[in-house]
């Protein structure tokens, strides 16, 4: 079970760095002050520049918050005027009483779970084309085919025949097949003669098919995408089109297949590039940011939204605040949902806005966050006792502060402050020994640690088996991604289906084993036989006039190539590596090339 993120107080701050554009670049680099501020983690929209003049414990939380601002920014009239902090006057204890609010009735708008056919078989291959149907497929293999007709139009040197959809799922299936074999490049699952060799990519596509799909792979319309770049710098440019097509089927199967518990939990999540944005603190370098919304109960990714890397809101309150409430719809979700965010999104203004919508949430906060309390009467100090408890009400919000190994201070619309929870320590004795002692623990603290983290679940899962390819065109690195997003999902929907039967799934490593061997044509366990025959002689040219049929549309040997000195041509190829190979009496390269 991967690790979920705990109130500690020190998680490592973001700084996000643009990469240069290539000249299609969604995610364009606006130096703006805005910007600036959140490759600090920060939202102008709602962290206050001020400081404090007092601090009673300067936690690893407030110091990533006050962090930068020695500064001056100027600010647009939409935050020109701070919004008053909470208004109670003093700090209480856990010895105090606390009313929250009645619980919101749970009422979703449609039952929680998957909502696919408990009666029916489901083939890993079945519900990965509930994200990527066939005619998804349809439109990915057009629109490549327009790019690469483009493409050669341009001077491109490399041999093209259109994709169709039973190429594109194979093509899809070694994408997958490489995520489970990992080796350093591409080029290398085609090697021979070498004790490193694999032998099933070259049974399933060439290698220069399968490099010629990889750099034309197109999920818009090419004609429209010029049209939509020569808008560039105007309101009605889209930064997305070019993902549009695909992305929006994604994301409205991963809400038409399966409905979230109670629980839910908005994160970011970075899908891997080797160009975009440089983050520091996460594993993942270079990458594209999405906001997510995920299921907590087991980090199903119900929908998301990319991030651009130009700030405008719709809202005029800030990023952290439209990114979550343009993936909670309370309309389709229903209500009575309760959502847990980290501190970059938690805000007085957005859980009180959640509240009205029936939406409980929770979630860690920073003291400059405008709208949060800033009394300092009772406050926290150093020297108080590990576990000692503070807390201040304001209406449906309470903001409570906690003394762990570092300060950890929480806010909800959901829990009271204290309801008699402890947490096992281990404190040092003055004689040197170590002992297990229990401390009180508020009950927003212990619920946000249970499920916050649903976007980590599914994190692990996409980072075990990654698609990741390297690519100068962003979008084809979230194109990658998608297919991470569809593979997950589809594993996690076959997990409710076999616990619904109470039967026991498979790993994901055997999911996406099963998925590759599928949706390449064959299966895990008679794999040589199958694959074996799928080499095939055929002409290379389909002419049709006789006389014509032994000269017309030679191509030159490639094993001739590589063994002799001279090139001969020849009308014959292999029909699975698509590579000319002489196929006559004296001379059978078609054999020795496959040997």
């Amino acid at each position: 079970m991967p690790s979920q993120r705990r109130c500690t107080g020190n998680e490592p701050a973001e700084v996000i760095v643009d990469s240069e554009d290539d000249g299609e670049s969604g995610a364009e680099s606006f130096l703006t002050d805005d910007e600036l501020s959140y490759r600090e983690g920060r939202d102008p929209a709602e962290d206050d520049d001020f400081q404090q003049d007092e601090e009673p414990v300067a936690s690893p939380n407030q110091t990533r918050s006050l962090r930068g601002r020695g500064r001056k920014r100027s600010r647009s009239p939409l935050q020109a005027q701070p919004q008053p902090a909470a208004s109670a006057t003093s700090w209480r204890t856990e010895r105090d009483p606390d009313v929250c609010p009645d619980p919101k009735r749970f009422i979703p708008a449609r039952p929680p779970g998957h909502q696919l056919n408990s009666s029916s078989m489901y083939r890993p291959l079945d519900l990965f084309k509930l994200f990527f149907s066939n005619d998804a497929a349809q439109t990915v293999c057009q629109n490549t085919n327009k790019q690469a007709a483009r493409n050669i139009t341009k001077g491109k040197k490399y041999s093209w025949t259109d994709i169709n959809i039973q190429e594109f799922f194979r093509y899809v299936g070694l994408t997958f097949f490489f995520a489970l074999v990992k080796l350093n490049n591409t080029r290398d699952y085609w090697k021979k003669n070498s004790i490193f060799s694999v032998p099933f990519p070259a049974n399933v596509m060439a290698r220069d098919r399968y490099r010629a799909i990889s750099w034309n792979i197109h999920m818009s319309d090419p004609e429209k995408d010029v049209e939509n770049d020569r808008k560039k710098g105007t309101p009605d440019h889209d930064q997305l089109f070019r993902l549009k097509p695909l992305m929006d089927t994604v994301r409205d199967a991963c809400k038409a297949f399966y409905h979230p518990r109670q629980v839910l939990s908005v994160d970011e999540r970075m899908a891997h590039a080797g160009t975009a944005q440089h983050t520091k603190g996460k594993q993942t370098k270079c990458s594209f940011k999405l906001f997510v919304l995920s299921d907590s109960s087991n980090g199903y990714t119900w929908d998301f939204a990319v991030y651009t890397g130009k700030p405008q809101f719709p809202s005029g309150v800030g990023l952290a605040y439209d990114s979550v409430m343009s993936l909670i719809k309370s309309g389709y979700l229903g209500s009575g949902f309760h959502l847990f965010v980290d501190d970059f999104y938690t805000s007085p203004k957005l859980f009180k806005d959640l509240f009205s919508l029936n939406i409980g949430a929770c979630g860690t906060y920073r003291d400059n966050r405008r709208g949060c309390p800033c009394s300092h009467s009772n406050a926290l100090k150093k020297k108080d006792p590990r576990g000692s408890i503070r807390w201040i009400r304001d209406d449906p919000l309470v903001f409570v502060k906690w003394l762990d190994t570092h300060e950890v201070a929480v806010c909800s619309t959901i829990h009271q402050a204290f309801s008699g929870n402890t947490v096992q320590r281990r404190v040092k004795n003055q004689d040197g020994s170590w002992s297990t002692k229990s401390i009180p623990c508020p009950t927003p603290v212990m619920e946000y640690n249970k499920h916050m983290g649903a976007v980590d679940l599914s994190d692990q899962l996409i980072q075990y088996n990654s698609q990741h390819h390297k690519s100068v065109r962003w979008y084809r690195i979230l194109f990658y991604h998608f297919l991470d997003i569809a593979a997950t999902n589809s594993f996690l929907l076959h997990k409710e289906l076999c616990r619904e039967k109470q039967e026991v799934p498979m790993t994901y490593r055997a999911f996406l084993e099963e998925l590759t061997a599928q949706l390449c044509g064959v299966t895990v366990t008679d794999l040589p036989a199958k694959v074996q025959g799928s080499h095939l002689p055929v002409a290379i040219s389909n002419q049709t006039d006789p006389s014509r049929r032994a000269s017309y549309g030679r191509k030159t040997c490639v094993y001739c190539r590589q063994t002799r000195q001279v090139n001969l041509s020849t009308p014959w190829k292999c029909k699975s590596c698509d590579v000319a190979l002489c196929l006559i009496a004296d001379r059978n390269c078609f054999e020795a090339w496959h040997s």
